[in-house]
């Protein structure tokens, strides 16, 4: 588990998520020492920064490192690419990716748009998708972080092939799903209403449905009740907001992140650094918690454990 960002809420959410870590799990915290000394961990990883400045002494239970941007993302760098080294070696069966700040990931050479496609390029350039759960709810996100105009020219027959596939291939691999269940979001209101509300529906979402096995386009007022209902093991969604929204109204404050399509499990919290209120302790650890649990027990289906 990466602590993330250091001037972040990442080190205060992991050490209450530690508190009630599954007992069977050994977790290996990778971050700067003067972060990971408050952290309960079998192991410990340092990435040393010289002559920072913690909060630690004034409140150790919620330290955060007062550096700049730069140093806070040569941090996320360091520890993010030992924790693939360790997965991808076989020493650890997952990763837990601690929240980080994009502006700081760019100023330290980190081009990507956030973790998921760093990770992706890391593990060689494969395809991945965005998994979001809460609950009984799994959205997989098509498109991710771009402007709602963009979208219905992002949404083509192509793409949701690939992230229905990658869907599909971990609900069964990781999640032992023997014939999982997909739907697909509609990107329109009441899934075009037969071309009333646009055509993207009928002339590429229903195909991809059809070749997926999966169930739809349904309007995005009514599919999500049915996956909670037990209906779907995951929605395809076309875009961010609509597929995040329903995650944050299902399990707000315990959501995970988790990418689809690498050669290793890694989760994340739902939520960013919070660099408002780091330091306060007054940091929700609930997401944190269930991406710890969620990856030791992906881990251990994958590892047959």
């Amino acid at each position: 588990m990466t602590v993330g960002d250091p001037r972040g809420i990442g080190a205060e959410v992991a050490a209450k998520a530690l508190d009630r870590a599954p007992p069977d799990a050994d977790i290996v915290t990778i971050g700067p020492p003067q972060l990971l000394e408050h952290l309960p961990a079998v192991e410990r990883i340092e990435i040393r920064i010289p002559e920072v400045e913690s909060t630690a002494a004034s409140n150790p239970r919620a330290p955060t490192l007062a550096i700049p941007a730069e140093a806070a993302g040569r941090v996320v760098r360091e520890s993010v690419e030992t924790a693939v080294r360790l997965v991808r070696s076989g020493d650890v069966d997952a990763i837990v990716t601690g929240p980080a700040d994009k502006r700081a990931m760019r100023l330290a050479g980190i081009d990507y748009p956030g973790h998921t496609e760093w990770l992706a390029a890391l593990a060689g350039g494969v395809d991945v998708a965005m998994m979001l759960v809460a609950g009984g709810l799994r959205v997989v996100l098509v498109t991710t972080h771009m402007p709602l105009r963009d979208v219905p020219n992002a949404v083509t027959v192509e793409q949701l092939l690939t992230t229905g596939r990658l869907a599909l291939h971990a609900l069964e691999h990781w999640w032992g799903i023997e014939d999982p269940r997909l739907a697909v979001c509609a990107l329109n209101p009441h899934a075009g209403d037969g071309g009333l509300f646009g055509t993207e529906d009928e002339a590429v979402l229903r195909p991809a449905a059809q070749e997926l096995n999966a169930t739809g386009p349904l309007p995005a007022d009514t599919v999500f009740v049915r996956a909670l209902r037990g209906e779907f093991d995951a929605v395809l969604v076309p875009y961010h907001d609509v597929g995040m929204t329903a995650v944050k109204v299902a399990g707000f404050g315990s959501g995970v992140n988790v990418t689809l399509g690498l050669p290793f499990v890694r989760t994340a919290p739902d939520h960013g650094t919070a660099l408002d209120i780091a330091g306060h302790g007054t940091a929700d650890a609930g997401s944190m918690r269930e991406a710890i649990l969620l990856a030791a027990e992906l881990g251990r289906l994958r590892s047959g454990g």
